[in-house]
């Protein structure tokens, strides 16, 4: 998946002469805690946080008055030079570059010019939406050999059952490398026959763990 299907194109963005007070109005008005700092050529120059009002309301130069905090210039307290990220870049990616250098959001260029805006609360219903946990359904986790056809195996039983598959997960098994997890997500409310079934064909179930079975 590209960054571009998911990313927000309807963005709210501020100019560098703007003030503290224009971001903590935008941020409340529009319930948002990362804002584009932009040019007139709508080329991005900064990203401006809550992260980033806290230091500066901290810093030892920081003017005492609450008003004259209000007044600083959003160019004073913006983070510079921010890391950007390209329309065709990949989601998953992007996934690791927020984890990495530890950013909340990330302005999307193409051409010099922002194009979009994405923010790690994006990221994370975006892996709810992959994952269908926002669906009614059942997960179950199966351990299984690392080898080719044991995601085929396990899936026959699914489809055996006619359950539609919401989705899967493939996990490293921590206690031994010569497993993996598999994680699915299926929409059905009564997972236990597909269980049964699936111990019967010889693999470990670790998720529902449920006692007798």
């Amino acid at each position: 998946m590209l960054l571009e299907e998911i990313m927000n194109t309807e963005m709210y963005t501020l100019g560098p002469t703007d003030t503290v007070k224009d971001v903590l109005e935008l941020f409340r008005e529009k319930r948002i805690r990362h804002v584009p700092i932009v040019d007139e050529a709508r080329k991005v120059i900064g990203v401006v946080t809550e992260r980033d009002l806290k230091d500066a309301r901290f810093a030892e130069d920081a003017p005492a008055a609450a008003d004259s905090l209000y007044d600083l210039k959003v160019e004073q307290v913006m983070t510079k030079n921010p890391i950007t990220g390209h329309p065709l870049d990949v989601v998953e990616e992007t996934a690791l570059l927020f984890y990495e250098q530890k950013i909340g959001c990330l302005p999307v260029v193409s051409n010099g010019q922002l194009v979009g805006f994405f923010t790690e609360t994006d990221l994370l219903y975006k892996y709810i939406e992959l994952t269908g946990a926002h669906q009614p359904g059942s997960q179950i986790e199966v351990r299984v050999p690392n080898r080719a056809g044991a995601l085929y195996e396990v899936s026959k039983i699914l489809y055996e059952h006619h359950v539609n598959v919401l989705s899967v997960l493939v996990y490293p098994d921590k206690r031994n490398e010569a497993n993996k997890v598999l994680v699915f997500r299926v929409k059905t409310m009564n997972p236990l026959p597909i269980i049964e079934d699936i111990r019967k064909e010889g693999f470990d179930i670790l998720w529902p763990n449920i006692p007798g079975m």
